[in-house]
């Protein structure tokens, strides 16, 4: 029975244990590794938020508005640009790439209001 229950517990980790020494020399503990300072609700909910959104620039904006806000914002994975490198990058006005992105921001806040 006494080597049963030694067995079982074999495998128990607690948090506190050390797993391996950090990038800077300190020692790194499972709970440092585990833990994060966001909450996972907020983390959740942003993924949804941001689900949402690319669903609502998928379906609801035309391709040129499209691109003017991916540029724009940098959600295309690049860093947001500013309405002149936009408009020099589609080839149209500082003014109509404004025009453009308020018309589709005012799309997107509806499409997203009705989810």
């Amino acid at each position: 029975m006494h080597f049963r229950s030694q067995r079982k517990s074999a495998q128990d980790v607690s948090l506190s244990d050390y797993i391996e020494t950090g990038t800077d020399g300190a020692a790194l503990s499972l709970m440092d590794v585990v833990s994060e300072d966001c909450d996972l609700m907020e983390q959740v909910s942003a993924r949804e938020m941001a689900r949402n959104l690319r669903r609502a620039i998928d379906s609801c904006l035309t391709d040129q508005e499209r691109q003017v806000i991916l540029l724009r914002y940098g959600l295309n994975g690049a860093q947001p640009k500013r309405q002149r490198e936009v408009a020099q990058i589609t080839g149209i006005s500082r003014s109509y790439v404004s025009r453009i992105e308020k018309r589709a921001l005012q799309k997107l806040r509806v499409a997203l209001e009705g989810e």
